[in-house]
């Protein structure tokens, strides 16, 4: 039995869902939003600004507007609340990065059946793209993890541990809020020499300069320095095969102090791999862009903290957006 009750309207919803993407991804090019924030603007206004034809902006508009991301009164339009909190760059809870980084993917989506086919990546990784597509994808996993960081360190008791390890930390969202709820915390970002410039702007920004330090370097081709009580590796997994993997997760291990906590965010699969349906997505996200990602279940991931050495592993119970879950270890 379909476990969705399929229609020819649903199924032609879920086809054309990526035209109210694209309308979304559009906006946020053109900094709609973020012009509106001024105040109630006509289309010719807001034309005008762009430098663009009155006609198609009319149109962006109300399709906008129709989507209750503006209102319209009159031929006026100015934004809802929601569109001032998360599409405007004025705003400090800004989406936008994370929006353009879904945008800078969809050329390759468009290419999905030939990933299918040959089994190859059809784009490059967002952390070696050009500096626009770059800045997309490190400030959009800060984006996302802004609005998860604050409620997820507060599942994850740490207090007894001293010292971090954020591997792969990108900007250095989650150490920062790890350091934040555990005052007497420091944190070492260990990531590729093009993220330190975000990384160090953004702890700055925090006031945390003096308990976040970044290291640069490959976790893949290098060692990792220092020592740590606790590591942190979120969302590093699902861009490596199953090799690079375990190879990964035994370095954290091995720069552990004896007892030291390992702890995986990653979206995880059920054990038979048909869902959730955001890690079943994700997984061809990495089949695009990627030549050995993707999503793993929950026993691969705990079989591969077992063959690091780790013990008393488990799945912390917890429900976060994206249906992203943590399995912990002691090592």
């Amino acid at each position: 039995m379909d476990r969705q009750a399929w229609s020819p309207d649903k199924l032609l919803k879920v086809s054309g869902a990526y035209w109210q993407s694209f309308t979304l991804h559009a906006a946020i090019k053109l900094g709609i939003f973020t012009i509106i924030d001024s105040g109630e603007l006509t289309a010719g206004g807001i034309a005008e600004r762009l430098n663009a034809k009155e006609r198609g902006v009319v149109m962006l508009l109300n399709a906008l507007a129709a989507m209750n991301l503006l209102v319209k009164k009159d031929d006026r339009y100015f934004n809802t609340p929601s569109s001032t909190s998360f599409l405007s760059k004025k705003s400090p809870e800004y989406m936008g990065h994370m929006i353009m980084h879904h945008h800078h993917l969809a050329l390759s989506w468009l290419k999905l059946d030939d990933a299918v086919k040959t089994g190859s990546p059809m784009r490059g990784r967002s952390s070696g793209s050009d500096e626009e597509a770059r800045e997309s994808f490190l400030m959009g996993m800060f984006n996302i993890a802004m609005n998860l960081a604050p409620r997820l360190v507060n599942t994850i008791d740490i207090s007894g541990r001293r010292r971090l390890l954020d591997l792969g930390g990108g900007p250095g969202t989650y150490a920062i809020h790890f350091c934040l709820n555990n005052p007497r915390l420091k944190a070492t970002i260990y990531d590729l020499p093009g993220t330190e410039p975000y990384a160090v702007k953004t702890i700055e920004k925090f006031g945390l300069s003096d308990r976040i330090d970044f290291v640069a370097g490959d976790y893949l081709k290098e060692d990792i320095p220092g020592s740590y009580d606790v590591a942190w590796l979120s969302q590093i997994l699902h861009a490596e095969g199953p090799e690079d993997c375990q190879r990964i997760i035994e370095k954290a291990a091995s720069v552990l102090e004896p007892g030291g906590l390992l702890l995986i965010h990653e979206f995880i699969l059920g054990n038979s791999k048909d869902g959730p349906l955001q890690p079943a997505l994700f997984s061809l996200n990495m089949l695009l862009g990627t030549a050995n990602g993707r999503s793993y279940s929950e026993g691969e991931i705990m079989e591969m903290l077992a063959r690091a050495g780790a013990r008393e592993i488990k799945r912390i119970p917890s429900q976060f957006p994206s249906e992203s879950g943590i399995i912990t270890g002691v090592v």
